[in-house]
């Protein structure tokens, strides 16, 4: 882009240039040429400042659009991640070491969450951001899809100090009765009312806790 600037300016000068001394030449009167001459060259230096002055407000232009977030990536940015990525990464980290409720494994072990399962969608009316998250049970009748479901959403509430939206999902097709924990599990009532009992609040904890 700078260098398309500089070379369009750099023939504006030469074609300026050219003309003057034509009209010099053909005056007939050296005086006149002179003159001519020297109006050439105060706006040949002219345009070469503007060329500069040119240059640089591009080149700021150019590092000002570095730092600014476009489409799905703006509200990422104004919450202090890079892009939609960096946010998902983010995430996934927080999801990563949440232990499966009856083996010794985490989710990320057991391919129950996976990187390719956040989403960041587009945003609400009231510009808060979306972030949808996709889960795979191992068993399509597993008992504990509600459970973990619920530690996923309490893992991540507590993990980001944003307010986002979370819509947590199983994947499609991967348990027999998603339809009916997806509702669970993304219902406010629903799930304040299973932290108010003290054993499922009990091994929400043991789950989502890290590892000293």
């Amino acid at each position: 882009m700078l260098s398309y600037i500089k070379r369009k300016l750099s023939e504006s000068d030469g074609g300026v240039n050219s003309g003057a001394t034509v009209t010099s030449s053909c005056g007939g009167n050296s005086g006149s040429g002179s003159g001519t001459s020297g109006t050439s060259g105060i706006s040949s230096s002219g345009r070469s400042q503007n060329a500069d002055e040119l240059v640089r407000k591009t080149s700021q232009m150019s590092m000002d659009d570095e730092a600014i977030a476009f489409g799905e990536d703006a509200l990422p940015h104004e919450l202090g991640y890079r892009n939609a990525t960096d946010l998902q990464e983010t995430i996934y980290d927080l999801l990563r070491s949440i232990r499966d409720p009856e083996k010794p494994c985490t989710l990320e072990d057991l391919n129950v969450v996976y990187e390719d399962g956040i989403f960041v969608m587009p945003p609400t009316r009231s510009n808060v951001s979306v972030v949808r998250i996709e889960f795979n049970p191992t068993v399509p009748h597993c008992s504990l899809a509600t459970l973990i479901g619920l530690c996923i959403r309490v893992k991540v509430e507590r993990g980001l100090p944003h307010n986002i939206k979370l819509d947590i999902y199983i994947k499609k097709g991967a348990h027999q009765t998603e339809e009916e924990i997806n509702k669970q599990i993304n219902d406010k009532e629903r799930i304040a009312a299973a932290m108010e009992n003290p054993n499922l609040r009990e091994l929400v904890e043991n789950c989502i806790k890290d590892e000293e």
